[in-house]
């Protein structure tokens, strides 16, 4: 039966999910921590092959300590609800089969790229998001705790500020804080 490998680019596993097993390393949780497996109710047997498998692959990934990954699982629920990627995951079909606001098709690798750029562009911005939860941050202050480079919790920054979930408090010294005003 084996792990389940199929979720790497199977046609038939849903694009929700394939975001899902994404956003999942970028936590470092770990995709093989997800299955999903499409099993008949009259394949009894094969189901308890899979649920066998899968809980052996479990027990050598070992024990999963969600206090460790408080901040990434917020993360994660934040970026999964964003508007933005929510829009995009409606929007595979128009966009493959219809195309984009000029009528020009979007092939499916490329589409493949939106969703991965775009999931890691949510779910950092959100772990930034988590961190200012804490209180006002500096830029490196914030890149030291997601474990992000500076120049791109500065570029996520910006975009948080945009959309009004971030704003600059005040002025530490010479070095500028910043606070969340996300709801």
């Amino acid at each position: 039966m084996g792990e389940c490998h199929y979720l790497y680019g199977n046609a038939h596993v849903s694009k929700e999910m394939v975001v899902v097993a994404r956003l999942l390393d970028l936590a470092g949780i770990g995709r093989e921590r997800l299955c999903v497996r499409w099993v008949s109710a009259a394949e009894g047997q094969i189901f308890a092959d899979y649920v066998r498998a899968y809980s052996e692959q479990v027990a050598q990934l070992g024990p999963f300590d969600p206090d460790r990954f408080a901040r990434p699982l917020a993360a994660m629920e934040t970026a999964l609800l964003s508007p933005r990627l929510r829009w995009l995951m409606g929007m595979e079909i128009p966009l493959t089969r219809d195309g984009n606001v000029y009528g020009e098709p979007v092939d499916q690798d490329r589409y493949g790229q939106l969703l991965a750029t775009i999931s890691e562009d949510e779910y950092h911005g959100a772990l930034i998001l988590e961190v200012l939860k804490e209180g006002p941050q500096s830029v490196r202050e914030m890149a030291f705790k997601t474990g992000l480079a500076v120049h791109r919790v500065s570029i996520l920054l910006g975009e948080l500020e945009r959309r009004h979930q971030a704003a600059f408090q005040a002025f530490d010294g010479t070095t500028p804080r910043f606070v969340s005003i996300a709801a």
